[in-house]
């Protein structure tokens, strides 16, 4: 039963590069799809390089999606502006699924009894922990900003997440299923394709490193991902980036993103970002640290 890492690429090598060298001794296979365009729609080069990652050269498949999605939706001139702001999301969300659904095409050639791990390049699940027991397997993960070791503390991000291959009918179903564990008597589950029962969680399941970055790197990433255009209609600029990076304060509201991991989330408040002791980071992290010293908080 080996395990297939399912994930997509911008720009991020020195995340890859963490990535590969922290899940290596359990993947099998790393599968990495680059878009040939933006979630916003725009055109981009690609920016993958194998020679980055050589020691790893016979364990990744590198796949390009040129093709966006057929189901965008036609912005005309004539919408009003909420119809228009709603098809612009709309079709940023579609883009960012047809990448992920891409993986699809290349699993063939794997068993079904094989494990399919999808999540985003920054969602690095603790392996070390995950003993196949569940239909699903989904990983809690620490929540880290512009620092490898800057935490976002109280945050519970529900990113990677793990099922046999015969189970995926297309990766951003795993990636939708809700981040709990439902009672057998909640009869609306037997019909849910986002819903089940058979749901395992690791509570110690790994790292999501967000925006370990520059200002100005973060700016690009934000004008360019699937929410840009809420990014860009915040006003915010590279000076506040800055700013929130110097002040250690997250420029985002990740409470809503996991809103079905909390009761009552609408209270929580976002506290600094605290420094966390390096040995509650991936041990490659930890042994390289002169390497990332940039991107430690010390």
């Amino acid at each position: 039963m080996k395990i297939i890492d399912c994930l997509q690429y911008f720009d991020e090598d020195m995340l890859l590069d963490v990535r590969l060298n922290t899940l290596n001794e359990h993947v099998s296979q790393f599968i990495v799809c680059e878009a040939t365009f933006t979630h916003r729609g725009e055109k981009k080069k690609l920016n993958f390089d194998i020679k980055n990652f050589k020691k790893f050269k016979d364990k990744i498949t590198y796949i390009v999606l040129e093709k966006e999605p057929e189901n965008l939706k036609n912005i005309n001139d004539n919408d009003d502006i909420d119809v228009k702001h709603s098809k612009i999301l709309d079709n940023a969300h579609y883009r960012e699924n047809s990448q992920r659904n891409y993986h699809l095409n290349y699993l063939e050639k794997f068993s079904d009894e094989d494990l399919i791990l999808i999540n985003d390049l920054d969602e690095i699940p603790n392996l070390n922990e995950f003993r196949y027991k569940n239909k699903i397997t989904i990983f809690k993960q620490k929540l880290f900003c512009y620092k490898f070791n800057l935490l976002s503390p109280g945050v519970v991000w529900v990113g990677s997440k793990i099922c046999k291959k015969k189970y995926l009918p297309s990766p951003q179903w795993l990636r939708n299923i809700k981040s709990k564990k439902y009672p057998f008597w909640r009869i609306d589950a037997l019909f849910s394709k986002t819903k089940y029962f058979d749901v395992q969680f690791i509570e110690n399941g790994g790292w999501h490193f967000t925006n370990i970055k520059s200002a100005e790197q973060i700016d690009h990433k934000m004008r360019n991902f699937e929410h840009y255009l809420e990014y860009e209609y915040s006003g915010i600029k590279v000076d506040d980036i800055k700013k929130k990076i110097a002040e250690k304060k997250i420029l985002y509201d990740y409470f809503s993103d996991t809103k079905d991991v909390y009761k009552g989330y609408k209270e929580k408040k976002f506290e600094a970002l605290e420094k966390l002791d390096l040995k509650y980071l991936p041990d490659y992290i930890s042994k390289n640290k002169d390497q990332f010293s940039e991107w430690i908080d010390y």
